[in-house]
């Protein structure tokens, strides 16, 4: 019987192929590579939070009441509609607990929820009709109206260090999930059927103003949705409660989300999740989830290639995660492709937290993955796969759309304790190309490496229970 030590030992050592690079070779990839996060600095420098003027709508003017119980809506929406005729603004929602619906945004408005408020949304899925364009899993159809939307904006934010609470839990939004773990009894209604003929609409090419759902259907709504808009800002809030994904900026162009807090556990409650858009920088932030904290995504399927809109130009910096599926996660909804994805300077750990890098597809989804970047991430603990690129989610092969994901660089990244480092998944007919893991230490590992259909994985200065991996 081997020993653990020997064991651990063992299981770093697996035989991975590892090109010898010439020096040429080597001055090229150090090139690329500062090429690529010039290419991060000028995301970052380029997506800038709007500026709004210095008019000021304070929400009890219009006869908001903080007590938690009266109906604000109407009240909130004066706000905004006063503030957007005058040229935009601020609209303030001052300390107390504030009841409302749907909020929507105008152009030039700044929802800013200062210190000591709270918007509490209301439970009842009346509320949030009439029905709204919108994205249910990465297909388009009308529905609830999320949280917070706007629809073809520009220069639109949500700001401030009060807390948005979608009021969501076991007796309200997540029991339409048809999970027993978060509230749901057998007989109880659940999204399933809507799901399904949903996602039958889009295979079949049924136009998008013929997938009405909303009363009946039990298909949740985001929390907050800029829909085909430009120039927003989602900074300083707190958001717990979700009835589902969290930020889902959708088709939109210039996202700045920064220094915000998610803490919600509920089912498909994903942090943040960019979505067919384009020039986004997530930064600051703290996410605890019941779902993948950050996921890139552009569609599902047959929409999502009707649409054909990638997710292109994202640098996620400075944030934090735990609680999550996945960390930093690409997919699964990924079919209008993804490209030029960065994320620097991140600390990740939590028992809870499954995969800590997560690139999720299958041949059902296809689309693709071009230029991933990683460096200096701090890993603490990961209850599965470091990383993880698996062509083998859920319908797995053989449906006719092979998704192809390519440069994947991670550098200088260290890891306390993984159940296992590597799991790289491909297809003999569509592999995994070029992944570079240059100064990675993954730490105490238990399980061995999968590495499938991998094509030119290059490993410099790699370990793994303090034992360098090489071939």
């Amino acid at each position: 019987m081997l020993s653990r030590r020997a064991a651990m030992r063992a299981l770093a050592m697996s035989a991975i192929a590892v090109p010898i690079l010439t020096p040429e070779a080597a001055l090229a990839r150090r090139s690329g590579t500062a090429a690529a996060w010039a290419r991060a600095n000028r995301i970052a420098a380029r997506v800038r939070p709007p500026v709004f003027p210095h008019r000021r709508f304070d929400i009890t003017r219009f006869g908001a009441r903080g007590d938690g119980t009266t109906d604000c809506t109407a009240a909130i929406r004066a706000a905004i509609r006063a503030c957007h005729r005058a040229g935009g603004g601020h609209v303030d929602v001052p300390e107390g607990r504030w009841l409302t619906g749907p909020i929507h945004l105008l152009d030039r408005v700044d929802l800013h929820v200062k210190e000591g408020a709270t918007l509490l949304f209301s439970t009842d899925p009346k509320a949030y009709l009439p029905l709204v364009p919108t994205r249910f899993e990465g297909v388009e159809l009308l529905n609830y109206s999320p949280l917070i939307y706007a629809y073809g904006r520009s220069d639109i934010a949500v700001t401030g260090s009060g807390v948005l609470d979608g009021q969501a839990g076991a007796e309200h939004w997540w029991p339409w999930k048809g999970s027993s773990d978060h509230g749901w009894e057998p007989g109880e209604p659940t999204q399933a059927a809507a799901r399904a003929a949903l996602f039958a609409q889009a295979e079949q090419g049924v136009p998008v103003a013929q997938r009405r759902y909303g009363e009946g259907g039990y298909l949740r709504p985001s929390f907050i949705e800029p829909y085909r808009c430009r120039n927003v800002l989602i900074e300083g809030v707190t958001i717990v409660n979700s009835p589902m994904w969290e930020i889902h900026p959708t088709l939109s162009e210039n996202v700045l989300v920064q220094n915000v807090t998610v803490i919600s556990h509920g089912p498909n409650n994903d942090g943040c999740n960019p979505e067919s858009s384009r020039m986004v920088v997530i930064r600051g932030c703290t996410f605890d989830t019941g779902d993948d904290c950050i996921a890139i995504k552009s569609g599902r399927n047959a929409d999502g290639r009707r649409v054909n809109v990638p997710s292109e130009h994202i640098l996620v910096e400075n944030c934090t995660f735990r609680d999550g599926h996945g960390g930093m996660t690409i997919g699964s909804e990924m079919s209008g492709g993804v490209r030029e994805v960065f994320i620097r300077d991140c600390a990740m750990s939590s028992p809870n937290l499954d995969i800590a890098l997560r690139f999720k597809t299958n041949s059902v989804r296809g689309g693709f993955i071009e230029g991933f970047h990683a460096r200096d991430l701090e890993i603490g603990q990961v209850g599965g796969s470091v990383i993880d690129v698996n062509f083998f989610y859920e319908e797995g092969p053989g449906h006719g759309f092979d998704p192809s994901v390519r440069g994947i660089d991670v550098r200088d990244v260290t890891v306390r304790t993984a159940r296992r480092a590597l799991n790289l998944r491909g297809y003999p007919e569509a592999p995994i190309r070029d992944v570079t893991l240059t100064d990675v230490d993954f730490g105490a590992t238990i399980t061995a490496n999968v590495i499938e259909n991998v094509e030119n994985l290059v490993l410099e200065n790699v370990t793994a229970n303090g034992v360098p991996v090489t071939a």
